[in-house]
Parts: structure tokens; sequence; C-alpha cells
């Protein structure tokens, strides 16, 4: 595995919030708690297959993509809100990015302090108490879909977000894929390109890019979960389950076609191309 060396950077985070102390792990705590839309195992679940998994990989490649081409200005901090176990994280600090994780669930902000995430608060942006306007970027990867209000969320992320900060997104796409998965994720819906922009713009942001991404996924996605739940032939099972099964490609000749395949979706987003079809969006926004 390569080793890839950068600067850490440590924020002064007493000098943006009110509501949080560090502990003795060295993560910062806020003293409140808020009920999540996200299973109660979703960390340890994923943590288990994101390394090798070709969906996250492929998610991190695409995230760093657009940040490279849309930076944060003066090489602001990216607040990685919903973080979860710090994967994208890592990713963005190892592109050469300063990154801080926000993650309500203890599980995943202390798996991402064990990735070696420097700055790991653990919270959710109401209860950190981020003064307005101190906020340099935000990423919110895989995490508007489990807030029911998305449309007040993304109202009160802007209200924390610096004067042009940048907005990075990812969510998954095309309410006729929901299924069974969706449910046990705690989701709240699916997105269209279109609908996720209309948010946004609603909320007050200015689109910069916008594009799909896992362009061969929609496909499989119907014919295994959705077409299934549909005629009530899915199962209800665990987290840890679910997620194990939907990551399990590993080396081999599928996982080298599927990395072949989406190779050319990271060619296609470095010289700034949109792609009209595929399993999740990505955006990029600016605070206007």
């Amino acid at each position: 595995m390569a080793i890839i060396y950068r600067e850490v950077i440590v924020i002064d985070i007493k000098s943006i919030s009110t509501g949080l102390e560090l502990g003795h792990d060295g993560i910062w705590y806020s003293a409140e708690t808020k009920n999540l839309s996200y299973p109660s195992d979703g960390n340890e679940a994923c943590f288990a297959v994101e390394d090798n998994s070709f969906w996250f990989r492929h998610r991190n490649d695409c995230i760093a993509s657009v940040v490279k081409s849309y930076p944060p200005e003066n090489n602001g901090t990216i607040f990685d809100i919903g973080g979860g176990n710090g994967f994208v994280s890592l990713g963005l600090a190892n592109a050469g990015f300063n990154v801080a994780l926000l993650e309500p669930g203890k599980v995943g902000a202390s798996n991402a302090k064990k990735r070696g995430i420097s700055n790991v608060i653990c919270a959710t942006t109401e209860t950190a108490k981020f003064t307005p306007n101190s906020l340099s970027a935000v990423g919110l990867f895989d995490v508007i879909e489990h807030i029911e209000d998305d449309l007040n969320f993304l109202k009160s992320v802007k209200e924390l977000m610096k004067k042009n900060a940048c907005l990075y997104v990812t969510v998954p796409s095309y309410s006729f894929l929901w299924s069974l998965e969706d449910v046990t994720a705690g989701h709240f819906r699916r997105y269209k390109l279109n609908s996720i922009l209309s948010v946004l713009q609603l909320a007050g942001f200015k689109i910069e890019f916008a594009s799909y991404i896992f362009k061969y996924l929609p496909i499989p996605i119907f014919l295994l979960r959705t077409i299934p739940f549909k005629l009530g032939l899915a199962k209800k099972d665990k987290m840890n389950n679910v997620t194990s099964r939907d990551h399990a490609v590993e080396g081999g000749v599928l996982s080298n076609l599927i990395d072949l395949s989406l190779h050319s979706e990271i060619d296609t987003l470095n010289i700034g191309k949109s792609m009209s079809f595929g399993g999740s969006c990505l955006i990029v926004a600016k605070n206007s």
C-alpha cells in the first residue's frame, strides 16, 4: 500500500464553534445528541468494506476530480459533514486538501480518527454550534437523502458557510430505483439531477458543476434490487449483511472490468464534462 505524505493542518475549532470540547481521544465532542435517520450499525458495516469496495473507491476518485477542478478558496478546509468513518476525508486529504470530519456517530468518529484524520468532530451541524459564515467549504457525501427536510437543512448549512464557499454533494439517483436497501439505509428519497439542483438553488446556492456518476449501475440496481422489492421478494436483512453483499466484488476479472469501465468516468470529469445517466449525482455549488 502506497504511503502518501501530506502536511497536517490542525484547525482552531474553538475559533469557529461554541459547542465543542476536546476529548482525551483527540476528538471534539458536543454535549448534545440528535436522532438520526441512519442505522445504528451503519458505520461499522461500511468500515468493514470501504477499503476494498469499487463503489467507495470510485466515488472518492470522482469527488477528488471535481474538488481539484473547483478547489476551496485560499486552500480552505473542507468540512466533511456526516463523513462517517472518514473514507472520503482521507481520500481528500491524500489528494492534498485540508479536511475536517463532522460525524455525529461515535463509532464513525472513532474509526475516522483511527484512519488518521486529524480534525474529527463528533456532532451534527446543530450541536456543533458553528459560528455563522465560518466554514470555508463543505462536503455532503450521501448525506442529504437521510434528511427529511432537505431544503431547510441545506439552508442551515449555507448559513454556516463563508461567502463563495464551495459545497460538494453526492446523492443516490432516480426514485424508480427505490428498493429495500434504501429503506434499510434510512433514506427519505432518491434524486434526479434536476431535482437535487432545484433544491440546492432554492436553498440559495449557485450551481458550478453537475453530473451523474456510476453510469453502468442503474440497470443492475433495477434488476437485482428494485424488481424484487416491488414484487415483495426482497428480504429484510441487517445493515452489515446488506453492505457486505453489495460491495463484495474484490479482485479477479470482474473487478478489473468494473475498474476499467469506471476509469472513463474519471477522464470525463477531469476535462469538465458531465454525464447524463448514472446511479449517483455529483454536484459542486457555491454559497452565492
